[in-house]
């Protein structure tokens, strides 16, 4: 879920978001204040959050990525680095540098009995679900809806897609929006499934990135193979001891991307 907004990001879009990770966060707090602070119930916060994710996606787009877009590659780099920044430093003024978590009424204990020996997680089978339906419905956007066409020309050839009348500053807007929509579902899960803070951002970001670069540039179905490959790696590395937990995935990404830098399943 992670990946799948930033592979919308650099396969329509065209650009690295530094800043996806601490979206991510700042959707997570943001449901800890609807279901602590404010006091909303879970049914009621949690869709909530879509319109706030698609909101801000957009927002951002219009107000400052595409301006800095206009100018150059580098500079929506630089411009994504900073709202990252500034984020960071905002959650932190704001909530303070410790941990934080949403409670879900135990959801995320429960666990379906398979067998004598295999239990099945709740929140971890909705999470899985709730991705492959997440990606099913972002590839019936972009290649089977008018609108979804008109995003990825505007994507392809800026340039002859404005001769026919296409609008990139608004269907890159709707491109983020959609962007944003994502980022609120993975914000909602990780507050629930994992403690965060202010400072998760950039961990968050670079599994990502390591996810969209196994998947290949525009595969979203890729970017599901390449977070199991990651998780299966980090699961096995953390077998052993809990500090190769991460670094477990760190190095099947290298060997992988070796062997196939073009990615698991480029388009």
């Amino acid at each position: 879920m992670f990946a799948l907004g930033l592979a919308v990001s650099v396969g329509v879009l065209r650009f690295i978001n530094v800043a996806h990770g601490d979206l991510i966060v700042l959707i997570s707090f943001i449901f800890l204040s609807l279901t602590e602070t404010l006091g909303l119930p879970l049914w009621l916060s949690v869709p909530l959050l879509l319109p706030i994710g698609a909101f801000v996606g957009w927002a951002l787009q219009r107000g400052l990525f595409q301006r800095a877009a206009d100018h150059n590659e580098m500079q929506i780099i630089l411009v994504t680095f900073g709202l990252s920044v500034v984020i960071q430093n905002a959650l932190q003024g704001i909530y303070g540098a410790d941990t934080q978590k949403v409670t879900a009424g135990g959801i995320e204990l429960l666990s379906l009995r398979v067998t004598d020996t295999l239990n099945i997680g709740v929140l971890p089978l909705m999470v899985f679900v709730t991705a492959i339906a997440m990606i099913f419905a972002l590839e019936q956007f972009l290649y089977r809806t008018r609108l979804g066409t008109m995003v990825r020309a505007i994507a392809d050839d800026p340039a002859s897609a404005r001769l026919v009348g296409l609008s990139a500053t608004k269907l890159f807007a709707v491109a983020m929006a959609v962007v944003g929509l994502t980022v609120a579902i993975a914000g909602g899960y990780m507050a629930i499934w994992t403690n965060f803070d202010p400072t998760s951002g950039p961990s968050r970001l670079l599994i990502a990135f390591e996810v969209v670069v196994l998947a290949g540039l525009g595969s979203f179905w890729g970017v599901l193979a390449g977070g199991i490959i990651i998780a299966g790696a980090q699961t096995i590395g953390a077998s052993y001891d809990s500090a190769f937990q991460v670094l477990g995935g760190h190095i099947v990404f290298l060997l992988i991307f070796l062997v196939r830098p073009q990615g698991l399943f480029p388009k």
